[in-house]
């Protein structure tokens, strides 16, 4: 690696050098450097860039060492479901693929779309290959029967860089899941999506992670015509953790449901970013964020619609960020966005934070319900919406919400 490359880190703390001598032990490959170049523009992100000003990695990320603390329980684990896992040590596919699903281990690195745009998604691509993990996974799903199959990103070790590339043939139909348990002290995950046309996809998230642990989750989602993507995330943060979606409406009719869910306790931190560019005529987006926040806790939305002048007519895209703080001292904060060119759209967006309705809580005081189970109920029905479209995964991530409501 060239000297010139290390310097583009202005002021590298001790563990971007540390990134920096993971990056350059790895194997020399051109399209790796720009992957890592592009990284290196800002290092680890931090409050400074305006997207990042509330999920600050710099100052979260300290020397990259084992958390003592185990990753955590995986609750879509589901039997006869194919599983990929991702470890600090490696990778492991299952022996038995289910028909219509095709993996191509690629050790070289493959080129990204705006890596520039998602510097820890582009982080994610030039770390991984290290150890026994391939430097890129390709899968190509090809039935329109539903192929199901379930991914696991999870330590312990020091850091954990995945990268996953799907290909959905047209009319193909698709239905993963994606369990990030932490466990390392920094992980990383770049999953991307094209669907060809008529292709679906149905993407259920768990996240969860340590108090001394940063994660990162950066998915792409590029659409062609008719295509459908409905995506559920249920997160509970981390030290610093952030969820991010890009998606590209590329062609008439594509339509995406991006909706979430984030309860956050004392010493977590929980980040949605999402950037929906609507490139083609007539696409639809409904997004849906509900979350919950506890004394100590940190909840951060930040959603973008963006409409061109001639390719995005005809666009209809709502988006809603609802937020309870539960106690004093939580931390909400909130950026919703739409930057429309065109003049034929139906887009509208809406943001609310509060405390819970004190009416409710004193009509079900007035039944006997004991006050935390009374909080905990409307809380569980406040964020429930959000979890409506996660499909057979609905019911496990609401018992895994109800499982936290029931300890705070």
């Amino acid at each position: 690696m060239s000297a010139a490359l290390k310097d583009m880190i202005r002021n590298p703390t001790v563990a971007e050098l540390e990134l920096v001598a993971r990056y350059a032990a790895l194997k020399a490959d051109p399209r790796r450097e720009r992957l890592f170049e592009a990284f290196a523009q800002t290092g680890l992100p931090h409050r400074r860039i305006e997207d990042w000003r509330w999920s600050d990695f710099k100052v979260a990320v300290g020397a990259l060492d084992a958390p003592a603390v185990p990753p955590a329980t995986d609750p879509l684990a589901t039997d006869g479901v194919a599983t990929l896992k991702f470890t600090p040590q490696g990778y492991t596919a299952p022996a038995t693929l289910p028909p219509g699903l095709r993996l191509l281990a690629k050790d070289e690195a493959q080129a990204m779309s705006g890596a520039e745009n998602a510097p820890l998604g582009a982080l994610a691509a030039a770390l991984s290959g290290a150890k026994n993990a391939p430097a890129t996974l390709l899968a190509e799903v090809t039935d329109e029967a539903p192929v199901r199959l379930h991914m696991v990103f999870s330590g312990p070790g020091a850091i954990n860089a995945a990268r996953v590339v799907f290909l959905l043939r047209p009319g193909a139909r698709l239905e993963v899941s994606e369990s990030h348990l932490g466990g390392a002290a920094l992980s990383t995950a770049l999953v991307e999506y094209t669907l060809q046309e008529g292709a679906k996809l149905s993407r259920a998230v768990y996240q969860r992670g340590g108090k001394t642990e940063a994660q990162a989750i950066t998915a792409l989602i590029h659409q062609d015509a008719d295509a459908e993507t409905k995506q559920t995330v249920l997160a509970f943060g981390a030290k610093v953790a952030r969820i991010e979606t890009r998606l590209v409406h590329q062609e008439t009719g594509s339509h995406a449901t991006l909706n979430a869910a984030y309860l956050a306790g004392d010493g977590y931190h929980i980040d949605f970013t999402s950037h929906v560019r609507h490139g083609a005529r007539a696409c639809v987006t409904r997004q849906v964020t509900k979350g919950a926040v506890l004394d100590g806790g940190r909840g951060v939305f930040q959603g973008k619609f963006h409409v061109p002048r001639n390719a995005g007519q005809q666009t209809d895209a709502s988006m809603q960020h609802n937020a309870l703080l539960l106690e004093e001292g939580a931390e909400v904060f909130a950026k919703p966005e739409l930057e429309i060119l065109a003049d034929d759209v139906q887009c509208a967006h809406g943001n609310t934070s509060g405390a819970l309705d004190q009416n409710q809580l004193f009509y079900l005081r007035q039944r006997g319900i004991p006050l935390e189970k009374a909080r905990a109920l409307l809380t569980e029905a406040f964020i429930a919406e959000a979890l409506e479209e996660a499909g057979d995964h609905q019911e496990a991530l609401r018992a895994e919400a109800q499982s936290w409501l029931s300890e705070v």
